[in-house]
């Protein structure tokens, strides 16, 4: 049978396996080559109400199609030609692992104009369910909620990035469905297993100044092994937070400034924190406050205060939480103690106020108990 062209830009014929094919060119290539999108259907009258569809995408819009990427091809050029600029090394090898090990061993040889919103649903589900992919073998049982909607950021971002490039027409990834936010549970130590801890760590030379130190500051676990003794001033008392240690997959150990500008800080000591750092200071041979204990020209990587806190919190008959746990106990105890969240928040280098009352509504909402207690004294006085 004849081409035919319907009302609109596009050419209509049928294939010899029966289907019926429309076809419009949206665009040319670097070398003016045509760029050309096409709809099949068995039945004309559906393919020439898809082709309608197409035509009215693209109306008005043309891509370029600079190169016939696959998914694969367009995700290692927006992070090593456009991302690269913008991430720090560990965000980089971060985002290398994710398309690496769950984007491209499901849909990286797919052409990126091809790509579907229910092929990136599927995915999700996949990597969910199967784990992460290294070398053609599935690592784990299934990956957490926050993988997946790390992997959904990821792909996200770099798809909208080629809807702006007219790479291709829309974002595939929008509309898709991903897991919930479903952040482990905070975890605080009590005052008594607190107690426990702290007479375990006097017994530890090594790690008690670490630890002490932690659990007055609240630092994070990076920003610990960071610390270097020009940080410290003991005649005010103060502690200057301007770098984070990471350890790099494949790489080793990175120092990086902090996540955000707010993460660079000035925070004050307490007096038995300042006097414990003032002594550790006369034996010190390092420029790093918490240096590698086998090798003190280097910073502590931070899976060692990780490992050892488990140990110790065993010793002390305490249950097991994280590293980050105690950044909480520090933030809660802090709270509890009087502390205003302002004040904590520039401790704790949270970008506002309204993020601490948020992370601390366990604790805060106790704290407004007190106050109504308060408030009904003060009113009883007066009356």
């Amino acid at each position: 049978m004849a081409n035919r062209r319907p009302s609109g830009d596009g050419l209509v014929r049928k294939r010899k396996d029966g289907r019926w094919e429309g076809r419009i060119m949206v665009g040319r290539d670097q070398e003016g080559k045509p760029i050309y999108r096409s709809v099949v259907d068995k039945s004309q009258k559906e393919m020439l109400e898809k082709l309608h569809g197409l035509i009215e995408a693209y109306r008005e819009v043309e891509l370029t199609d600079r190169k016939n990427y696959t998914l694969g091809e367009w995700l290692d050029k927006w992070l090593n030609e456009i991302m690269a600029m913008h991430l720090r090394p560990s965000t980089m090898n971060s985002y290398r692992n994710i398309i690496n090990n769950r984007i491209k061993p499901y849909l990286g040889d797919v052409p990126l104009h091809k790509v579907t919103r229910p092929d990136v649903q599927r995915m999700y589900v996949k990597i969910k369910k199967s784990g992460r992919i290294e070398e053609h073998a599935i690592h784990g049982d299934e990956l957490s909620d926050s993988a997946v909607r790390s992997t959904h950021m990821l792909l996200h971002q770099a798809m909208d990035y080629a809807v702006r490039e007219r790479l291709i027409l829309e974002n595939p990834t929008n509309g898709t469905k991903i897991p919930k936010v479903n952040y482990a549970p905070m975890k605080v130590l009590d005052d008594a297993q607190l107690d426990a801890f702290m007479e375990v760590i006097k017994q530890d030379p090594i790690w008690y100044d670490f630890f002490y130190t932690e659990l007055t500051t609240g630092l994070r676990r990076g920003e610990m092994c960071g610390l270097m003794w020009q940080d410290f001033n003991p005649k005010n008392g103060t502690l200057q937070v301007k770098r984070q240690i990471v350890r790099i997959s494949g790489e080793g150990i990175s120092v990086n400034e902090p996540k955000t500008k707010t993460g660079t800080r000035l925070i004050y000591l307490p007096p038995s924190t300042v006097e414990l750092l003032k002594e550790r200071k006369k034996h010190s041979y390092s420029r790093w406050i918490f240096p590698n204990p086998y090798s003190p020209e280097a910073p502590m990587g931070p899976e060692m205060p990780y490992n050892r806190l488990k140990t110790l919190l065993r010793y002390a008959g305490v249950p097991p939480v994280r590293f980050h746990d105690l950044r909480h106990t520090f933030a809660t105890h802090a709270l509890a103690n009087g502390v205003d969240p302002k004040t904590l928040s520039s401790i704790l280098g949270h970008t506002n106020a309204s993020f601490t009352l948020d992370t601390y509504t366990h604790v805060t909402m106790d704290m407004q108990k007190k106050a109504s207690g308060v408030v009904e004294n003060f009113l009883m006085d007066i009356m």
